[in-house]
């Protein structure tokens, strides 16, 4: 749960990072050594000695090295995840987008099997109890519980995370030390000739590369949250994170070894339990599940607001349930993970099922990140010794993820993989429609139509439209508009006020930044407001815009009295009205075929998505929203024969 903004080392830093950053990774102990053995088809030194080494070193190469040490350093002023690594490079390269697309979309989608793996894992354990227990139905309470508390918000619960993860941690190292006390031959396996062993001699080695990867699925998460603990706090709570890991996977390697003939449905975590403390342990298992899936939702609620100001994804209602600046709730991405959570645990019915689902994705996104690492090492003019040797060493390993990975795609790793295309559709295709908007989008001088606007304002045989007229735009030269506007105020219907107002958002790569600048291109008749605000903020431009207002009227800039006599007097506020335009596509042009079908699905995505008078947070009671031609004042070429009487 993301609930304060963390980034000086402290103790209590370091404990909200626990609670915070590390219930993806910190779960997996739940089902990866399972995992392993369903796959390897049984236990034997070899197999488990060869596993437990390639976990070690994967969290060393991998979670360690790449992420924690390398990639960590990558911060968009403070802020981590992959789209904010996009932020740094995109001015740079202008297909990188398409890497941005895909490791967030296959982050979300094998998100939504997370809450339903660890979930399931961790109840599963109760079955050592009383095997008749229905585990489904409790998980499926949990689950919806889970969901429906986000509405309201759990910040009040985030402070007692980080301690009960402090707990989780401690019971993994206590029950696998004493485990690794009673088999020290588990130690071996610090040595990585091990795990080549398995890999290069063992038939099913390589494939298990796809069960040894879901020990690391939680890094991309160390990433996405560095904005929220700090690089100091999560580097130093992973040490005790890391160490805890390794010594509860040595110790059910050890209890494995020790008990080699055991059955598929077998857990070594919670056989390496005494039996009086099963319960606590599911308990406490049950309570890491729920913080892991918890840090799952609120990310995959800041992914989506990221991806919604890069113009990755159609604008949807976003709420604050509490003050708290870091915290949000998206309803409709609420459900949409809650309803591929419940059809996964119902498709998939027990924990072993869903481990084939399980990591395909995320093997995606781990890539894609390399490679937007090497763009970024490149920007910085890093050696391009380094830039080659992390793509070369880094491509290995997560090629070799990936391909072991694929062999689970009948098995199961489709559906992550489905979801994974169905959101790169709805991200390239809004991205892609809004680009090819852009490039129609003609600029036209504004300086040309100074006369005209004050001559308009003057002329009272046209109706006032309004006192202040407010309209959009997306040029970034304050000399420059968009002929829709121009259109729609002198062609449309013309539009008499008294003050004319351009608002201009740009959303800039530093995350937080909310300034804006005043332009006052013809005195007490045409003002321009230029507002930049970071890609993390929210577009309350309603909100912002009356507060710039405000500052102006203090100021004594602009005095926004009404002008008609009668109530100027009186010193009534002007009314202001918002024009939105919307550009639709005439009968009279046509997309070549492909870029058709982009537009053609970017219209029925407007649709779905929220209105711009609202993803603005305009009144909707002063808005009006006109339909302009896509292509204005085009030439269309062709013949047309006048037959004469």
């Amino acid at each position: 749960m993301k609930t304060t903004n963390i980034s000086k080392l402290s103790v209590w830093g370091v404990i909200i990072t626990l609670g915070i950053v590390f219930g993806d990774i910190a779960t997996s102990p739940l089902y990866v050594l399972r995992a392993i053995v369903n796959w390897s088809g049984g236990v034997s030194e070899d197999i488990i000695l060869g596993a437990l080494s390639c976990i070690i070193w994967t969290l060393t190469l991998q979670t360690t090295i790449k992420y924690v040490f390398i990639v960590l350093k990558a911060d968009n002023k403070g802020e981590g995840g992959i789209l904010a690594l996009y932020a740094l490079v995109r001015r740079h390269s202008r297909w990188v987008f398409i890497l941005a697309i895909i490791g967030a979309c296959m982050l979300l989608a094998d998100g939504i099997i997370t809450p339903a793996i660890t979930v399931v894992s961790a109840i599963e354990g109760l079955k050592l109890i009383n095997n008749n227990i229905p585990i489904i139905p409790i998980v499926l309470i949990i689950i919806t519980g889970l969901f429906f508390i986000q509405q309201f918000g759990t910040n009040s619960l985030g402070k007692f995370f980080g301690p009960i993860m402090i707990i989780w941690f401690l019971m993994l190292s206590i029950l696998g030390f004493f485990w690794v006390s009673q088999n020290l031959i588990v130690l071996k396996a610090f040595n990585p000739y091990y795990g080549y062993q398995l890999l290069i001699n063992n038939k099913a080695g390589f494939l298990l590369l796809g069960a040894v990867f879901l020990c690391t699925t939680g890094a991309e998460a160390l990433y996405s949250d560095l904005g929220h603990c700090g690089i100091k706090n999560i580097r130093v709570s992973w040490i005790f994170v890391k160490t805890a890991l390794i010594l509860n996977y040595l110790g059910q390697g050890a209890w494995l070894l020790l008990h080699p003939n055991i059955t598929n449905e077998t857990n070594s975590f919670f056989e390496i339990m005494p039996s009086w403390f099963l319960l606590t342990g599911i308990v406490i298992s049950t309570a890491a599940a729920i913080i892991a899936s918890q840090a799952l939702i609120s990310g995959s609620f800041s992914i989506i607001n990221q991806a919604i100001l890069l113009n990755f994804w159609p604008r949807v209602k976003i709420s604050h349930p509490t003050f708290n600046k870091g915290q949000i709730y998206i309803p409709s991405i609420n459900k949409l993970l809650y309803v591929g959570c419940v059809i996964v645990i119902l498709y998939f019915k027990e924990s072993h099922n869903m481990e084939a689902a399980y990591g395909l994705a995320i093997t995606i996104t781990e890539i894609m990140t390399t490679l937007l690492m090497s763009f970024y090492f490149l920007i910085k003019r890093k050696s391009l010794w380094i830039v080659l040797g992390f793509i070369s060493i880094y491509s290995i390993i997560e090629v070799s993820f990936f391909i072991a990975n694929m062999f689970k795609f009948i098995n199961g790793g489709w559906v992550t993989l489905l979801i994974a295309v169905i959101l790169f559709y709805i991200m390239f295709i809004w991205y892609k429609g809004r680009t090819i908007k852009k490039r129609l989008t003609d600029y036209v001088d504004i300086d040309k139509y100074f006369a005209m606007l004050t001559d308009m304002k003057k002329d009272e045989t046209i109706s006032k439209y309004s006192t202040n007229l407010v309209y959009f735009t997306h040029a970034t030269s304050v000399h420059e508009i968009e002929s829709k506007v121009i259109f729609s105020i002198f062609n449309k219907q013309p539009k008499r006020a008294d003050v004319y107002w351009l608002v201009h958002v740009e959303v800039v790569d530093e995350p937080h930044t909310m300034t804006y600048k005043v332009s006052h291109l013809i005195p007490e008749t045409l003002i321009r407001v230029d507002f930049k605000i970071g890609f993390k903020v929210p577009t309350k431009i309603n909100l912002y815009f009356r507060k710039v207002i405000e500052e102006l009227v203090i100021n004594k800039e602009v005095d926004i009295t009404t002008r008609y006599p009668s109530l100027h007097k009186y010193a009534v506020s002007g009314d202001f009205r918002f024009i939105l335009t919307d550009r639709v596509q005439g009968y009279d042009f046509d997309f070549k075929p492909f870029n058709q079908f982009v537009m053609d699905s970017y219209d029925i995505l407007k649709k779905i998505g929220m209105p711009e008078e609202k993803a603005y947070g305009l009144d909707t009671s002063c808005v009006v929203t006109e339909k302009i031609p896509l292509v204005i004042n085009k030439g269309i070429d062709f013949s047309l024969t006048r037959i004469k009487e």
